[in-house]
Formats: structure tokens, C-alpha cells, sequence
């Protein structure tokens, strides 16, 4: 089985070596999943925003269905939502609007893969920041259909009932994460997509990561993946070789007390294999 046509996640050039063929959204390769051998039923890295949005709507399926802790159903998902990364840092409105379209249209993939006709149930409510504006608000009602949306400025609806499914839509104050806190504690579920300005104490540890993909850079340039897929494991992936390079329990990957992995050890792999991919490359030269 193969893979083709890999797209990148950033905007960014990559040095041509024999099996990379260059293109202005990313890269087009082709590689063996027989390579990750024992590995293969490991977390991957998506072929596509598409494929990134499937995956992360199984997953968290997955973890509605058995989080780790029962009793506090509140999920995460958290991945670049734009194809070209480097937009999220640029600080202008533009971009800004970019992110706020992009994670409202996977938040109507989500409502309707989750319940596909709204008027049978469950009830969907998509939860928008205190901090959100008007316009955010405005874009949510026109983009996100079949769902009930409540600004949390506004305080939790007192008629979320029993069963309903609750999506937080980049949350990014302390009121945000403790309305998402409130309800997974009274047994309701909650997603949180794509989380802004969280510190390592905004999410309970007993939350349950069902999807991330960070990347991981080296001298500028994205050199792998830190990928996690509900149920499976979290696994560090080398960008060019596809190899997985390590793989992680919740316990080994996460920061004590927390939601959030720690990225230095992932980090340091992926520049240990870009350097020894490069002296393969000179000895052979």
C-alpha cells in the first residue's frame, strides 16, 4: 500500500533530495507503510486537510464513546487549522479571519458527522468564547448549521440537557475553559477545537486528548510530527522518512497534572534524525 501526495502544513521549502519532488503547497513523495513496521496501527500523519479532518472526527468519536476518564467526558482536538502555518503568526486580520473560518467549517464537519439529522438528535451546541465578537459570532450562525450557539460571555444555557453534545470553538479565556471544565464535571460531553492562550492548568488532566498534530521544527523548518489519534498512541513521526521515531501512553508524554504534552523530547528526535539522515547523505555523496 501507498502513500502520495503528502501535503504539508506549512509554507515552507524543503531541500530536494531523489525521492522529494518540490511544490508550492508542499511536498509530493511516495513511501511504503510497510516501513513503520510493528508501528502501524500508530498514529499517522495526515495525506490532507481532509484526511486531517476525518481523522480527528473518528478520534474524537472515540473518545466520546470511552474517554479515558468516564466521569469527565471533555475532549480535546488540536491541530493547525490553517494549510500554511506560518499565517498563524503573522498578526493580521486577515489571517486571524482565515483561523476563525477554518475552525468553524471543521466544527460543522464535526456537528454533522456527530449527528447528521439535528431535529432526531442529539442536540448540538456550539459554544463560542467570552471573548469572541459580534462578527465571530455572526460567521458561526452562517457557517455552522443545525446546531443551538451560546456566546459564554452570556453564561452556560440552563436548558443543555442530558445527552446533548457540546463543541467549545477556539476557546481562549479563563471563562471559556471553565464552562468546558463545568460541564464535562456534570457529565455532559465537550469538545474543545482548538484552544487558544491555554496555560498547563486550563484543561483537567482527566480530560482525554483524542487528536494533535504539532509540528516540530529544526533550523527553521518543520522536520516532523508529534501526532496523536484516539484510541492509539501519541507518536513522534520524521517528516521525510514517514519513520516513527517514538511512540507515548499519556503518562509518558504528558506534562504531571496537565492535558498538554511536553514537546522537548519529540523535538530532540526529529533533529537527531534530520542530522544523521544528512550524514548518510554526505557520506554517500
Amino acid at each position: 500500500m501507498k502513500i502520495r501526495s503528502f501535503f504539508l502544513y506549512v509554507g515552507i521549502t524543503v531541500p530536494s533530495c531523489s525521492f522529494q519532488v518540490k511544490h508550492r503547497a508542499g511536498l509530493v513523495f511516495e513511501t511504503s507503510l510497510a516501513m513503520l513496521g510493528p508501528f502501524a496501527r500508530l498514529s499517522s500523519i495526515p495525506n490532507s486537510p481532509s484526511e486531517r479532518d476525518n481523522d480527528a472526527i473518528e478520534a474524537i468519536k472515540s473518545a466520546i464513546k470511552n474517554p479515558k476518564t468516564p466521569s469527565f467526558p471533555l475532549i480535546e482536538c488540536e491541530f493547525p487549522p490553517l494549510a500554511e502555518l506560518n499565517k498563524l503568526g503573522d498578526g493580521s486580520l486577515r489571517s486571524a479571519n482565515q483561523v476563525d473560518d477554518a475552525n468553524l467549517a471543521f466544527c460543522a464537519k464535526l456537528a454533522r458527522s456527530y449527528s447528521p439529522f439535528p431535529m432526531i438528535g442529539p442536540k448540538i451546541w456550539l459554544l463560542t468564547s467570552a471573548s469572541s465578537s459580534v462578527n465571530f459570532f455572526s460567521k458561526a450562525s452562517r457557517l455552522v448549521k443545525g446546531v443551538s450557539i451560546v456566546p459564554l460571555k452570556d453564561g452556560l444555557s440552563e436548558t443543555i440537557g442530558k445527552g446533548d453534545f457540546c463543541i467549545v470553538v477556539s476557546p481562549s479565556s479563563r471563562q471559556d475553559y471553565l464552562a468546558a471544565n463545568k460541564l464535562a464535571s456534570g457529565g455532559f460531553s465537550v469538545v474543545i477545537v482548538n484552544g487558544f492562550i491555554k496555560d498547563q492548568k486550563s484543561i483537567n488532566a482527566a480530560a482525554t486528548m483524542a487528536y494533535f498534530l504539532k509540528p516540530l521544527t529544526y533550523n527553521s523548518q518543520v522536520a516532523g510530527y508529534l501526532v496523536r489519534k484516539y484510541p492509539n498512541d501519541w507518536a513522534t513521526i520524521d517528516l521525510i522518512s514517514k519513520k516513527v521515531l517514538a511512540s507515548y501512553k499519556d503518562d509518558q508524554i504528558l506534562f504531571q497534572q496537565t492535558n498538554s504534552p511536553d514537546l522537548r523530547g519529540p523535538g530532540r528526535l526529529v533533529q537527531k534524525s534530520v542530522d544523521e539522515r544528512a550524514i548518510r547523505l554526505r557520506n554517500k555523496s
